[in-house]
Parts: C-alpha cells; sequence; structure tokens
C-alpha cells in the first residue's frame, strides 16, 4: 500500500499527515496560501521527524468520514483541497496549542513605538482596513490575519499576507466582501505596508467596529468583555463551528476540557495586563484618530 507522509508546523509545533493509498503525489494540497494566512509561518516539509501520524487520510475509503479518536484524526475518503485546508488548520491549532503557542485572530500593527492588536473577537469588523490606515501613517505591519503569542502573551510572530486572493474548493465565501473593493472606498491608494518582524510586547488592544452609518464611539472594555472577545479570538482556530463538507462532515472535538479552562486563564491573565478599547466609527481613519488619542 503506497503512503506518502508529509509535515506542516509553525515554529516549535508539527503536524504530520499520512496519505494512505490514492495516485502517486508531491504535496498534501496543493497551494499554501490559505494555511499561511490563517496560521502564520506555517512550513512544508517531508522530512518526517514524529513517529506517529497526526493526521491519516485514507483516500481509497469508499464512504466520505471524519473521526478524532486517541489524538488522531481519521478521513476516509476524498476530500476537496478547501476542505484539507480548514482541517489542517485546526489540526496544527492544537498542536501550537499543546506547545504552549496561542494564535489569536488578529491583526497587528506597530505604530509610533507601540504595538496594537486588532481583535477580531466575535465578529470581524474591519481589523484589515485599521491595520491598512496605521500603515498610511506610518506603521508597519507585524501580523495581518494571526498573531501568535507564547504564554505570557507576548508576540512572537504573526501571518504577513494582508489579503487571500484566492480561495481553495471548499473554503469558498461569498458572505466576506472583496478586500480590494475595501481599499477603494477607503483610500486614494494603497498604502506601503513594510512589515515588522522582532517579537514584541502588544500594548494595545483595540476591537474595531467600521460601518458607514456608525457615529464614532470609544468605549474602555471591562473584564469581562475583554475576555468574551479574546477567547472567541483564541477559539476561532479549533474549527468547533466549522461546517466541513455540503456532505454534513462537521470538525470534530479536537480539544480537552482541561485544556479549555487553561486557555482560559490564559486569556484572563492577557486582557488584565494591558488596555482594551472598542471603537466604532464610520472610516478606519477616524479609528486610528481616536487611537492617536489614546497614545
Amino acid at each position: 500500500m503506497n503512503i506518502f507522509s508529509e509535515q506542516i508546523s509553525s515554529d516549535k509545533a508539527v503536524l504530520r499527515i499520512d496519505v494512505v493509498g490514492g495516485e502517486k503525489r508531491e504535496h498534501i494540497v496543493e497551494d499554501d496560501t490559505f494555511l499561511n494566512y490563517r496560521l502564520a509561518s506555517v512550513k512544508v516539509s517531508q522530512n518526517i521527524t514524529k513517529n506517529k501520524p497526526d493526521i491519516v487520510w485514507n483516500i481509497d475509503k469508499p464512504v466520505k468520514n471524519i473521526v478524532y479518536k486517541d489524538g488522531q484524526l481519521i478521513l476516509d475518503s476524498f476530500w476537496e483541497e478547501g476542505e484539507l485546508n480548514k482541517i489542517m488548520v485546526s489540526m496544527l491549532a492544537n498542536e501550537m496549542d499543546l506547545m504552549g503557542l496561542h494564535p489569536f485572530h488578529s491583526s497587528s500593527v506597530r505604530y509610533k513605538g507601540k504595538t496594537i492588536l486588532l481583535l477580531g473577537g466575535e465578529n470581524n469588523h474591519g481589523k484589515s482596513m485599521s491595520q491598512l490606515e496605521g500603515c498610511r501613517r506610518g506603521g508597519q505591519i507585524f501580523s495581518t490575519e494571526t498573531t501568535v503569542t507564547d504564554g505570557t502573551g507576548f508576540a512572537l510572530y504573526g501571518s504577513k499576507n494582508v489579503y487571500i486572493r484566492k480561495r481553495a474548493k471548499g473554503t469558498e465565501r461569498s458572505d466576506i466582501p472583496d478586500q480590494d473593493e475595501g481599499v477603494i472606498k477607503f483610500f486614494d491608494k494603497e498604502p506601503e505596508m513594510p512589515h515588522y518582524n522582532e517579537p514584541t510586547n502588544i500594548d494595545l488592544v483595540i476591537m474595531p467596529g467600521i460601518d458607514g452609518h456608525f457615529d464614532t464611539k470609544v468605549v474602555p472594555m471591562n473584564q469581562f468583555e475583554r475576555c468574551y472577545q479574546t477567547y472567541h479570538s483564541v477559539m476561532n482556530f479549533f474549527g468547533l463551528n466549522q461546517l466541513l463538507s455540503p456532505d454534513g462532515l462537521v470538525m470534530p472535538i479536537i480539544d480537552t476540557d482541561e485544556r479549555r479552562q487553561q486557555r482560559g486563564r490564559f486569556v484572563s491573565k492577557f486582557a488584565e495586563g494591558r488596555p482594551y478599547y472598542m471603537i466604532r466609527a464610520k472610516t478606519p481613519q477616524i479609528v486610528f484618530d481616536e487611537i492617536d488619542k489614546l497614545l
């Protein structure tokens, strides 16, 4: 039986995938754009270092299925590339969590000597456009879709792709507006986007809300709201709300109660240690006007 093995990694977190059967292949997925967009600095290797696969894909099985048991995810039959991308993101995020790495659904910008985390939270209403405005004012991109911290909340690295212009089959989204269209609406031209690559403390957390009908509102977030939105951000990667396939197959639970409680304690400590604000505004320019006042 032909077995193809590959590993993907983010920092010290490593995920091994074995494909059992099927045609000869060179990679698990042909395009790793989505993996890097979602999880930051993902490396793909066929140099196998783990003794046991984390994902086993039995591609020749006749009935499509997904099961998580004893720390291993089993896939049967054919899965679209986009479906595999989502599964791999959740499983690699799980490995990152086990290694003490915490991916946040967020953007972050280095601005006036401070690192500002633009939190996705429960909803996603303007972190990318706010980040671009920060760059227009002389800031640098630390992360675009994902910011990865250690167990103390210190930001280690982040994704660098501002946009995802190509989604593999199985990840298509008609509800997400075209990001280039957003740039045209808010900017005369796309700002320069230099990168900031050094690990950094997070000095300020902003949850932006951008809508042309909003009056400007700046509200310090209390501890419950900080934790609530931050927990949404770090849980975004575990796929618990993910329908993986139109066949009705969903992402299995790969988390544990113990780790959920540990993650909750991490979130509480992270949220206590820095200022949080919700900023609603009509444009990213107004959002950053208010950020300038806070700084």
